[in-house]
This record gives C-alpha cells, structure tokens and sequence, in this order.
C-alpha cells in the first residue's frame, strides 16, 4: 500500500521540497519558464549575501527615507567589494576557505569579503599608526592566523 507524500519524509531523501514554477503567459515554454528561473536564481543569491554580510534590511529606523538610502549604498558596497577581489586578484583564483564540516567548490561572498578586508587593514593600520607606538611583538604565523578570523568574523 503506498503512502501520500509528506514533504519531512527522511526516507525519501528529497533535499527539496517540489514546487511549481508558473507563469501567466500561456504562451510561454516550459524551458523558457525554467530559464528564467534559474537566471532569477542569481538575483536571489545576491540579495541573500547582501543581508547576511552587509546587513540590507536590518536597518534600525525603517522610514522610507532610511530604506531608500542605505539599501542603495549597500548593495553598491556589494559591487565595490566584488569590484575590488577582482582587482587585487588579477587573474588569480580567489582563496576558498574551507572547513572540516562544509566543504566548498567555489567561493562565496563571504570568502570575497574577507579577502578584501584582509588585503585593506594592513593600509589601515599603518596610517593610523603613531610614530613611536607601544609594542608587542606576536609572530607573523599568529599574526596572520588572527586577521585570517578577523576578516571572517567582522
């Protein structure tokens, strides 16, 4: 005897629940309502970054007027950071931080992120940095090891 189907069935080992992709124009092909699919699939990708590391739509005041200020600038600061990886990297495959538990094929935005705040800082803090500062002296591997947490962590 079969069973109906139940979307949190673990034997069926689904890693989606099945959805419908429609579209109002009856004139449309099925692949074409696909492509589009997968083409705002990107879009979604994008917007989904700019929340979790940019922090769009966390804003504290949520006037119009806020909203239409800083979610411009935010997902411009999106492109700046992509602008500036690509730039610093010349060519080059972007380093992809990887973990025991998460393997990655290719790089997110976060990996992105914190590639070009670990290749900012150190202009940073040379700038900011006194003419006879108070020093303590860590070696470079503990250095490194400390911004390489920094970058993924801010």
């Amino acid at each position: 005897m079969s069973r109906p189907f139940s979307p949190r069935d673990s034997s069926l080992r689904i890693p989606w629940v099945p959805q419908a992709l429609l579209c109002t124009d009856q004139g449309v092909t099925a692949t074409q309502i696909i492509e589009w699919f997968v083409l705002r699939w990107q879009v979604e990708v994008t917007f989904h970054e700019v929340r979790s590391h940019l922090g769009v739509e966390t804003q504290r005041q949520w006037s119009d007027l806020a909203i239409l200020r800083t979610t411009p600038a935010l997902l411009g600061l999106f492109s700046l950071v992509t602008i500036f990886a690509h730039q610093l990297l010349q060519e080059q495959p972007l380093p992809v931080r990887q973990t025991a538990w998460y393997p990655k094929a290719l790089p997110t935005f976060a990996d992105t992120l914190a590639f070009v705040r670990k290749r900012l800082w150190p202009v940073t803090l040379s700038c900011m940095s006194p003419a006879q500062p108070d020093m303590v002296q860590i070696p470079r591997a503990l250095f490194e090891r400390l911004t390489e947490t920094l970058a993924f962590a801010a």
